[in-house]
């Protein structure tokens, strides 16, 4: 349980990188440096596939009736699943 507990942390970070890297898209000027390579990285590339793995086992405990606001905070989890939403729908279009 710990290894989703730590994903879903990674995932909410990933996700944070994900909407600077929109912010970074709409500035007219972004900054340059590495610091801004890393975050589009992160926003772009993890953010995905991170917040698919953690999602799907989010459902796959659900499905198996196992509890997991013991270990992961429901914010947590309705957040990933938010973000989750808005990447497919800016992925997919």
């Amino acid at each position: 349980m710990s290894l989703l507990r730590h994903l879903s942390r990674v995932a909410f970070i990933c996700n944070i990188c994900f909407m600077l890297a929109i912010i970074l898209l709409i500035l007219k000027e972004p900054p340059k440096g590495e610091i801004v390579t890393i975050v589009i990285v992160l926003g772009w590339v993890l953010a995905a596939a991170i917040n698919i793995i953690v999602n799907f086992f989010y459902i796959v405990r659900l499905i198996l009736r196992k509890p997991l606001k013991k270990f992961i905070p429901l914010w947590l989890m309705i957040t990933n699943f938010i973000f989750l939403i808005l990447q497919l729908i800016l992925f997919l279009r």
